[in-house]
Parts: structure tokens; C-alpha cells; sequence
């Protein structure tokens, strides 16, 4: 049995690779089949498929709100 990992809108979580700026926490500012996440330091935004963000995330930091 899979463990679904559960993300809210304003979770801030911490991925295995840098964005180019340097920074590696981002924001979760929309949910759905693609989650747009915001880099923390420079404020670029992106849109990644669900299954390709759940993989990319190495740590929730910060709880979001849960509903």
C-alpha cells in the first residue's frame, strides 16, 4: 500500500535540486493534477505535474492550511 503524500495551499517544502538562484524552498500556491510551486527567493512560479513534484520534494518545512 502507497503512502499519498497530502500537500495543502501554502505548504512550504524543500526539493532535491536548486532552482537556478539558489534556493531550494518553495511555496505551494495551487493544487490540482499540476501544483504551481513559488521559489521562495526570487518569486518565479511553476507549474509541475503532481506525480514529478511528489518526487522532487525532499522535506515539508512548513504546514499550509489543511482545508
Amino acid at each position: 500500500m502507497d503512502i499519498v503524500p497530502k500537500f495543502y495551499l501554502g505548504d512550504v517544502v524543500q526539493t532535491k535540486k536548486k532552482h537556478p538562484c539558489g534556493s531550494d524552498n518553495w511555496e505551494v500556491v495551487r493544487l490540482g493534477a499540476d501544483i504551481r510551486i513559488k521559489c521562495l527567493n526570487c518569486g518565479r512560479q511553476v507549474l509541475l505535474p503532481r506525480r514529478k513534484f511528489e518526487k522532487s520534494v525532499k522535506k515539508v518545512l512548513q504546514r499550509g492550511e489543511e482545508g
